[in-house]
């Protein structure tokens, strides 16, 4: 009997409906949706799922995990096979997207991964078309939550390169990557969504 290579994260089903919800007015109708960092592809075969219209590229750059996307997206006729992404690579390997999504990444990565992320999307997206993040932020001027904080102190214990990121840091990078200001919409358990746009 051939092993079930899907992996499962818990908060993905507690985020997903809130994120899908926000996804819906963000999202371009149609287009090619560029995932960085697709983790264990729940996400992708949920908002595929719910939007039929667009074409999901998921990507990981880690064999499991592309398992794990392919398996959950088996039968989704608008999600393409899980690709190696590296995000600080200087090539990705898709030339073009009309929206590029990255899910609870950027805390659990290297700053250089956040910088590659932001130069990388700019690569691949025409101008006006949006870049998504989704996750728990630091923002200046706002104190964290209690729990953002105990969060990202296990994150640094885990790696010191790791951590919630400043918000106002991501922005300051986007712009000089050739992106718009920072569209910030709250989510729950203390989360934001953000949208840049390509200037």
């Amino acid at each position: 009997m051939t092993e079930d290579p899907r992996r499962e994260a818990p908060a993905v089903a507690r985020n997903r409906e809130p994120l899908l919800a926000v996804l819906r007015g963000l999202l371009p109708p149609t287009g090619l949706v560029l995932e960085v960092a697709s983790g264990t592809g729940e996400h992708c075969a949920f908002f595929a799922a719910a939007l039929p219209a667009l074409a999901f590229q998921p990507t990981a750059p880690e064999a499991e995990d592309r398992a794990s996307i392919d398996a959950w997206c088996a039968g989704l006729r608008n999600v393409r096979a899980a690709l190696d992404l590296d995000a600080t690579a200087a090539a990705w390997p898709v030339p073009r997207a009309d929206a590029v999504l990255c899910v609870n990444m950027i805390h659990i990565a290297p700053w250089d991964a956040t910088l590659g992320l932001l130069r990388g999307a700019a690569r691949v997206l025409a101008p006006g078309a949006p870049l998504l993040l989704y996750g728990p932020f630091r923002r200046a001027g706002i104190p964290t939550a209690p729990s953002n904080e105990a969060f990202d102190e296990s994150l640094r214990t885990r790696d010191p390169r790791w951590g919630l990121r400043l918000l106002e840091d991501v922005a300051a990078e986007a712009a000089r990557a050739g992106f718009g200001p920072a569209e910030v919409t709250e989510m729950p358990a203390n989360n934001l969504t953000v949208r840049f746009r390509r200037a």
